[in-house]
């Protein structure tokens, strides 16, 4: 087992990348990055002060405003998002082994997992042949030449989260990369090795200097970020709390910002479909990265009549999961991230048994292992949805099943929530699925299962977040729409050249 920076698949975990460049940081502050099955000391990393957090804005802000970057052809720039999907496929065995040391995930999966990475940079590179860019537009008066153009909106702030850190941060960073923006990477202090190894990845395709700069900071300077002015947006992904506070500072300074924050997601089990079937789709999703995923189906909705099987299908389920080291091929559900997101989660599952809910399995650390932040998959039935344990979010593996009266009454209670990230329908009807997707709040609704999908488009309704992520609408928010009004036709076309 990895327990040293000696060992560690990253290089000058002691630096930060800034302007091109592996640099000291202004401190001798670290951080300690904690193994979280084993609750012994992984790696450290230097922790960025607002000073540093400044330097990487400088470099930033120089790049964009000075450098080659912004002046490329959208074209030009796909390249460099082809040879880090290339560079980022040579680096899966390293996320194997950072990935479930930092946040829990088994590492089983992750390989497969982290193949959505270097897809979702060939995606924006594939954009680049078919997004407009710059396009004619008809003038209001008939006369002379109009044009829209799509230009990028300048220095971003990329505020990374520590559940799932290089997907989120790719999903950021392709498409700020392919408008011609410059960025900062803030990366979780829990989570930080995904950002070296972007960093790596960036000094090796060779990105001019200042186009991505790489930091690792806490809340003091990662609010420096946000009220820099000379950072143009802010793309954060995490708890609504602080959504709610970044969209404060960046509203009284008129920066733009994409936020996608959390979910108490809902799966309306109609009555067609089969309880055994349901179940083994949902306790799938409630072990993945142990429940820590906004997107999770936490609220599970069901006919009452069916409630007392759905919650005995569940709470079996639940207790044949097998939690332990990540590294174990048999496991299913490994540690949560940190001491902190234990105590959280635990002190729901005795909020829980206060309100008067049902408790079908789980709350326990899972005997044998007395080290690590390791917690059982835990399922409470006849829950109230105007409970706390229904409306906020755990970040855990904890469901809640709720008897609904009828679908009518589903409906109404998936939608009595303050978020609306997520949703799903589970019913082998594929129109009635259809017909009821379209009267749920969510960003995503899918069927039969979490089908939450980056490559079309991921975000929230209510306070789950403004904006989204992936697809064409994920390249939207990094862009700003310029009207030119010539006097006839140019006779250059810049689109291939850059400007």
């Amino acid at each position: 087992m990895i327990t040293s920076a000696a060992d560690l698949p990253i290089s000058h975990p002691q630096k930060f990348y800034i302007d091109g460049k592996w640099v000291d940081p202004s401190t001798s502050h670290t951080i300690d990055v904690i193994d979280a099955a084993t609750e012994e000391l992984y790696f450290t990393v230097a922790e960025a002060k607002t000073a540093d957090v400044a330097r990487a804005v400088e470099a930033a802000r120089r790049a964009f405003d000075n450098g080659p970057w912004p002046r490329m052809s959208p074209k030009q720039r796909a390249e460099y998002l082809r040879a880090f999907a290339q560079a980022m496929s040579k680096r899966f065995d390293d996320l194997t082994q950072i990935w479930p040391r930092e946040t829990g995930i088994i590492a089983s999966i992750v390989p497969a997992a982290m193949e959505e990475v270097p897809a979702a940079f060939n995606y924006y590179a594939d954009l680049a042949d078919t997004y407009p860019f710059e396009q004619e537009a008809r003038t209001s008066s008939g006369r002379g030449f109009g044009m829209l153009v799509a230009e990028p909106v300048g220095v971003v702030g990329a505020i990374i989260p520590w559940n799932t850190p290089m997907h989120l941060a790719a999903w950021k960073l392709a498409p700020a990369l392919l408008a011609g923006c410059t960025v900062i990477i803030k990366a979780s202090p829990e989570a930080p090795g995904a950002a070296y190894v972007i960093a790596e990845i960036v000094d090796q395709i060779g990105l001019p200097p200042g186009v991505v700069n790489i930091v690792t900071a806490d809340r003091e300077a990662s609010e420096a970020l946000v009220t820099d002015h000379r950072v143009d947006k802010i793309t954060f992904t995490g708890s609504t709390g602080v959504g709610k506070r970044i969209a404060g500072i960046m509203a009284e300074r008129v920066g733009r910002y994409t936020l996608e924050l959390g979910g108490k997601s809902a799966a309306i089990i109609l009555d067609d479909m089969d309880i055994d079937e349901a179940a083994d789709s949902l306790t799938s999703g409630a072990c993945f990265v142990s429940g820590q995923i906004c997107a999770s189906l936490t609220r599970v909705i069901v006919s009452r009549h069916r409630h007392d099987a759905m919650l005995e299908a569940l709470s079996d389920r639940y207790s044949r999961v097998k939690v332990g080291n990540p590294f174990d091929s048999s496991v299913q559900m490994g540690p949560l991230a940190s001491s902190r997101q234990l105590e959280r989660v635990a002190s729901y599952v005795q909020l829980g048994k206060v309100e008067g809910a049902t408790l079908g399995f789980g709350g326990n650390r899972p005997y044998g292992l007395n080290r690590g932040w390791f917690i059982e998959p835990t399922v409470f039935g006849n829950v109230d949805n105007s409970s706390r344990l229904a409306q906020e979010e755990i970040f855990g593996p904890v469901t809640s099943v709720i008897a609904a009266v009828d679908e009518e009454d589903a409906v109404r209670i998936a939608n009595d929530s303050i978020f609306g990230l997520n949703a799903s329908v589970f019913t082998h009807d594929v129109d009635r699925a259809r017909a009821l997707s379209r009267r749920l709040r969510a960003g995503t609704v899918g069927q039969n299962g979490n089908r939450a999908d980056f490559g079309i488009g991921f975000g929230g309704y209510k306070q789950s977040g403004i904006g989204r992520e992936g697809g064409v609408a994920g390249l939207l928010p990094y862009l700003e729409n310029k009207t030119v009004v010539l006097d006839s036709r140019p006779t250059a076309d810049q689109r291939e050249v850059g400007a």
